[in-house]
């Protein structure tokens, strides 16, 4: 229930499942608004500097903010993956270049297959055990 307002807002207008949007912040900060990561991802969806910039995020620790770009960004990361959710999740963690180095599968990173397992998991339980879509 937190962000309830901040994450419908954000689906709404990316045509994105708010429960997928909870998966991913779940996963990257648990909901806290000031995480930060030793690399250097910043708030509740842990945008990268450069991602803040190509989503035009000011404040990063604006839960509102965040979230809108955040969503902005696995929105076109869907895209790119023809609806994908697992890939888009991969590359959410470990880049879209990861991604595609990998032959169009999730890469073979022990962090990023961990995340992914994570991500779906948390999305499957949030969206009550449906079927995800998947470009497979």
């Amino acid at each position: 229930r937190s962000f309830r307002d901040e994450i419908s807002a954000a689906a709404a207008s990316n045509a994105i499942e708010e429960s997928l949007i909870r998966a991913i912040i779940h996963a990257e900060s648990a909901y806290q608004p000031d995480a930060q990561s030793p690399k250097g991802a910043q708030g509740l969806m842990q945008l990268m500097p450069a991602t803040q910039s190509e989503v035009e995020v000011v404040d990063p620790f604006d839960p509102a903010e965040n979230i809108r770009g955040g969503t902005l960004y696995l929105s076109r990361l869907l895209e790119e993956f023809r609806g994908d959710v697992e890939l888009a999740a991969a590359a959410y963690n470990a880049g879209p270049g990861a991604v595609a180095r990998s032959g169009g599968r999730i890469p073979d990173y022990p962090e990023t297959r961990r995340y992914v397992r994570r991500v779906i998991d948390r999305y499957r339980a949030l969206a009550g055990g449906t079927q995800l879509a998947t470009g497979k």
